[in-house]
């Protein structure tokens, strides 16, 4: 067990990162909070892995062996907003569901998705994206006694705040003069204030949404936030896009496909946060016409 929870050098780097060199004791901690989480849920632990805020386990069920995914986090508040949207959530099939809980700990313990393909792997249409975009669309939630979901404005802020990080990590600040910078942050945050007040799954990419053939899509690891729910299309009318009028027709052909939905709306959502997305490719060391599309956009 303790190689499988054993965080390696390359992910405590990631969480350094993300939750400052205090985050460290957790890791080391890690295998034994899997240990005793295992022994609770009958859990045997096959493989784990993760991103930058989590470390995600693969496991069986004692039992029916059955797979099912335990999914820690060293911050307890992203775990705690993670388990209210998923309970928001509970009625659709189009979002994975939670199994159980500890947030005391920050751990979910997550139902498998069959076959749990990331769509990015796959070939996808708008009309798919928006049957999703429809099944997550919780009109007019209100932020109820006891909740820890933030406003949107505060996730937007945040990514802002980690785009200016990154690019100064990677010698790039000069990319956008602070103007610019300055101008797509006043922008997001002004659309993040506005708009129809809904769950927002904060964090909707190919990468997050899993399908498979034949399959309808589900959505996974949501940061989520109160907000306008517009902010969860963006990523799907600007991938691979290249060219304004494109952009332009995948935006109004989504939004005539999902109720409530303004393309107007997207698509100042895409011109506010092709900022971020111009510099996520610049710090990967991409310069293609995607990018320089993306970077013409957020220079305006």
């Amino acid at each position: 067990m303790d190689g499988i929870a054993f965080v390696p050098p390359e992910a405590r780097n990631r969480f350094v990162v993300r939750f400052g060199p205090e985050v460290l004791g957790w890791c080391d901690q890690l295998p034994t909070l899997v240990d005793q989480l295992a022994a609770r849920w009958n859990l045997v632990v096959l493989a784990g892995g993760g991103g930058g805020t989590s470390r995600v386990f693969r496991c069986t069920q004692e039992g029916d062996g059955a797979t099912v995914w335990l999914k820690l986090t060293p911050d307890l508040e992203i775990a705690a907003a993670e388990s209210e949207a998923l309970h928001a959530w509970a009625g659709t099939p189009w979002v994975v569901r939670l199994l159980a809980e500890d947030l005391a700990v920050g751990a979910l313990l997550l139902e498998d998705v069959k076959p749990g393909v990331p769509v990015r792997q796959l070939t996808w249409s708008l009309p798919e994206v928006a049957a999703l975009l429809r099944e997550l669309r919780i009109p007019s939630l209100a932020r109820g006694q006891g909740s820890v979901l933030q406003p949107l404005a505060h996730r937007v802020d945040f990514l802002f705040e980690l785009t200016d990080r990154r690019l100064a990590g990677a010698g790039l600040s000069e990319v956008f003069a602070p103007a610019v910078f300055k101008r797509a942050r006043a922008a997001a945050l002004d659309l993040a204030n506005g708009g129809t007040m809904g769950l927002v799954h904060g964090d909707l990419h190919s990468a997050n949404v899993l399908s498979g053939p034949g399959q309808h899509m589900v959505a996974i690891d949501p940061r989520p936030a109160l907000g306008d729910p517009d902010f969860d299309a963006v990523d799907w009318v600007m991938v691979g896009v290249e060219e304004f009028a494109e952009l332009e027709r995948r935006v109004e052909e989504l939004a005539a496909l999902v109720p409530g939905q303004s393309a107007g709306r997207v698509l100042a959502w895409c011109r506010a946060v092709a900022v971020m997305d111009a510099a996520s490719r610049l710090c990967a060391g991409r310069d293609d016409a995607e990018t320089r599309f993306l970077m013409a956009l957020a220079r305006g």
